[in-house]
């Protein structure tokens, strides 16, 4: 998902902000650099369902290590396999600065609360798009550790909006799905007028 101000990510929910406007060169190039190696907006894999991880190795570890250093340097909060092109279900998120990398193999969504917010989300995926999406402010989340050992998140605000567009991403579902016609329809002007822009 899309960062926060302070972060800057991609891929989280909450309030998907912006990416601060002005990143230093160094910055600018590593962030680029990350992005390279994310799918974007009409890449079929986008629009899949990933499958569950059965195998818990060094693999498995090195793959979540690639993801976090993708997200880090792409400056997002949260990342899913499937924005690289990895059928897996697994994601990584970090909601803060300071907050430690979380991973989360075979997520599952277990239970939403009924009290709903309505807030900007970005996504790493979605370049430049930002649209408004309603989600439930609390959730329970089970999965396995990298290790493959069962954990259970119980979340709320931003870390529960993050956890929440990643588990769509790994079900082939995007935040145009979870906004309304119109900012749809602006949303896909958008990425219209920014590939012919690149085309030119």
């Amino acid at each position: 998902m899309a960062p926060e101000p302070e972060t800057v990510e991609v891929e989280a929910p909450e309030k998907e902000t912006r990416p601060a406007p002005e990143l230093d060169p160094e910055t600018a190039a590593r962030r680029a650099a990350a992005l390279a190696h994310v799918r974007t907006f009409g890449d079929p894999v986008l629009r899949a369902r990933a499958v569950p991880v059965e195998r818990f190795d060094d693999e498995l570890r090195a793959e979540i290590a690639r993801m976090a250093a993708i997200m880090r340097d792409g400056l997002g909060v949260g990342l899913a396999a499937t924005q690289l092109g990895v059928m897996h279900r697994v994601l990584v998120y970090r909601v803060g600065a300071d907050a430690p990398l979380a991973a989360v193999v075979n997520p599952e969504i277990e239970w939403r609360s009924d009290e709903q917010e309505t807030l900007e989300e970005g996504c790493l995926s979605l370049p430049g798009v930002h649209v408004d999406v309603e989600r439930p402010v609390y959730v329970r989340v089970r999965g396995r550790d990298q290790q493959g050992d069962e954990v259970s998140v119980e979340a709320s605000g931003l870390e529960a909006r993050v956890l929440q567009h990643e588990v769509d991403h790994l079900d082939g579902v995007l935040i145009l799905d979870r906004t309304d016609r119109e900012q749809r329809k602006q949303a896909m002007r958008e990425l219209r007028e920014r590939a012919e822009s690149r085309a030119a």
